[in-house]
């Protein structure tokens, strides 16, 4: 599905022209396709467009899931000039293929290795920049407090606590966990928080990084308790036909109590759940590890055979700046990667600032730390587990093998 929204007073092409680029016109694509971020990126063409008038912009929005795949045909065909996509290894598997603009000129003007200094590490390959990120957020799990004080369950803290919580739940016919996992990336977020509470975040990137098997004895650890959510059915009933946004109403209308996901799903909470909704961060399992927490990045890039690069760097520069920063992620309810501009106060944005600053370190997701290949197989074979945990072994054994095919 794609459909394709015009921000300036030009006529909209056809599909096979949506990326060509003519004098004066800078070509967006981009996946912000929800209603808040829409929104906001509707103020910003329209700002730059307003401080930029000689420039015109085609702003072509994508659903998430088909620009996943059209990204890597652009890219390689004709691209637009600014692609909106994700930091970590996402961004670096087009780097390596020589898919993104070295952008470092950009970070070096505007001082953005200070006033980006946390982003930093996420955005730069072999010490170079290849874009500008706009947006971070924080995971955790966020729940209905009136069915917690319904059945006298407290903010789970400890591993223990979270399972007797959704016994409780589970024994009043309420599903503890809401996910849809038809997109398999919602699976990805409980598999690298039970990994880094039952491993730390150290192996959790060794593992990203393929060094370690998915064999190893530490990752069926991180299985086994993993299992003990699983295997009581403590997850949401057939939640391999949902999409992360249809696994939503069954958190509004009571019939689940909580969802481990991004802040990113806070703009969407109905009006008549003020003051219902709560937010906790994920529970320790080993008193010794660190608590890392998932604080995926989200980014905009020139293509490397992008046609109106000169634009497309005064559009990054834009988005860099500290009070176009603030205006983006005011409306999104997330958190500005310029430490100059300011989180919106917001009860979830609070705990999640004070909760990413105090974090024994940070991931980027699944999907954006390993390689796509790797990542590709693992969500699935998360998915199998979640409907079929008997399968470990072969699960685990399968993945060994995409895991030594990806990193050789």
């Amino acid at each position: 599905m794609k459909y394709v929204k015009h921000l300036a007073a030009t006529a909209v092409l056809g599909a096979t022209l949506s990326t060509s680029a003519w004098a004066g016109t800078l070509v967006i694509n981009s996946d912000a396709s929800d209603p808040a971020p829409k929104e906001a990126w509707g103020e910003i063409v329209k700002r730059f467009e307003a401080e930029n008038p000689d420039i015109t912009v085609k702003y072509n929005l994508y659903d998430h899931e088909a620009y996943k795949t059209t990204i890597r045909n652009w890219l390689v065909t004709s691209p637009p000039d600014v692609v909106f996509w994700y930091a970590g290894n996402r961004m670096k598997t087009f780097v390596d293929r020589g898919l993104f603009e070295d952008v470092s000129d950009i970070w070096a003007d505007n001082n953005m290795k200070q006033d980006f200094a946390a982003a930093a590490p996420a955005m730069t390959v072999n010490g170079k920049q290849y874009g500008v990120p706009y947006t971070y957020y924080q995971w955790g799990v966020y729940y209905r407090k009136d069915i917690f004080d319904q059945y006298g369950i407290a903010e789970p803290k400890t591993w223990d606590e979270l399972l007797k919580a959704s016994a409780t739940l589970k024994d009043n016919g309420v599903a503890p966990f809401t996910i849809g996992t038809k997109y398999l990336w919602t699976a990805a977020g409980w598999f690298d928080y039970i990994n880094m509470r039952t491993n730390g975040l150290d192996f959790h990137i060794q593992l990203m990084d393929g060094k370690v098997p998915y064999t190893d004895e530490r990752v069926k650890k991180t299985f086994a308790n993993w299992a003990q959510l699983v295997e009581p059915g403590y997850f949401l009933e057939n939640h391999a036909s949902y999409s992360w946004q249809e696994a939503q109403p069954f958190l509004y209308n009571g019939q689940a109590a909580m969802y481990l996901m991004g802040n990113f799903i806070t703009p969407n909470f109905p009006k008549e759940l003020d003051g219902k909704m709560g937010f906790f961060q994920f529970p320790m399992i080993d008193s010794a590890i660190p608590m890392a927490e998932d604080a995926p990045m989200d980014t905009i890039h020139i293509p490397s055979k992008a046609k109106n690069k000169e634009d497309a760097r005064k559009f990054l520069e834009f988005v860099a700046r500290a009070e176009n920063q603030q205006l983006i992620n005011e409306m999104l309810l997330q958190i500005p990667t310029n430490n100059k501009a300011k989180a919106k106060a917001d009860p979830f944005l609070d705990k999640g600032v004070e909760m990413l600053a105090t974090a024994g370190g940070t991931a980027q997701f699944y999907d954006r730390d390993t390689d796509p290949a790797m990542a590709k197989e693992g969500m699935k074979g998360f998915q199998e587990f979640m409907v079929h945990p008997d399968r470990i072994d072969t699960i685990l054994n399968k993945l060994e093998k995409v895991r030594q095919r990806t990193f050789k």
